[in-house]
């Protein structure tokens, strides 16, 4: 990404965005997305309802930008503490459990929504004015690479297989829809028949299935 130094324009627009996004969540918390009304968002960010449409013209767009954050996030944290192969899928899964068990309702209503849409969605890249905010302390924040979990997913597979930890199959297109499977499922099984987010059911469900692609067994080599 070109850095350009950000208007005084994009900077309010960052700002009212990202103030938006805390809000949400902090009403949100441990209930559902559907549970929190714009007027309660506006009230607490102190912005009128046209000006949240204005930046969020439905409010499951906040679903949306939302998971723009969190995968610019786990971009950031990858730039300073690199993972590689099988390490690098058991961080991701690490992240969602983590980031579940603080916001269900936020998952929840994001797998809802995203299975609403024809097209899957990509993080796009965040503004620079939004990434200096979240990170005003790291200089070079323009030139971090966000991608989806899809798309980190598949770099790690990639990796796994070329340093032989997955040695039983090379289809990284099935292994990466398993993965999915795996991750929607966990999060669902999480939901209905759990009083609790357990991060261990990510574990542990994300083991057995490592655990099938090659003759190691990678519980109890690898640690994340």
């Amino acid at each position: 990404m070109k850095y350009t130094k950000p208007s005084i324009r994009e900077n309010k627009t960052a700002r009212i965005k990202i103030s938006i996004l805390n809000a949400s969540l902090e009403l949100i918390g441990q209930n559902s997305f559907e549970c929190v009304h714009v007027m309660q968002i506006c009230d607490l960010v102190g912005i009128s309802k046209v000006t949240f449409f204005k930046y969020f013209p439905q409010k499951e767009e906040i679903l949306r930008y939302y998971y723009r954050v969190w995968s610019f996030h786990r971009a950031v944290e990858l730039s300073k503490d690199h993972k590689s192969g099988l390490a690098g899928v058991r961080y991701l899964f690490d992240c969602v459990s983590l980031s579940y068990s603080k916001y269900p309702g936020v998952f929840l209503g994001l797998y809802g929504y995203l299975s609403k849409l024809e097209m899957p969605v990509n993080p796009f890249s965040l503004k620079i004015a939004e990434r200096k905010l979240l990170y005003p302390e790291i200089e070079n924040i323009h030139e971090i690479e966000s991608l989806s979990i899809d798309q980190l997913f598949e770099n790690f597979l990639l990796e796994a297989i070329f340093n032989k930890e997955i040695t039983r199959t090379g289809n990284v297109k099935q292994l990466l829809h398993m993965l999915d499977t795996i991750l929607f499922g966990t999060v669902l099984t999480a939901h209905v028949k759990l009083s609790e987010p357990s991060p261990l059911l990510f574990k542990q469900n994300l083991e057995m299935f490592l655990e099938s692609l090659s003759i190691t067994d990678f519980a109890s080599t690898q640690v994340y």
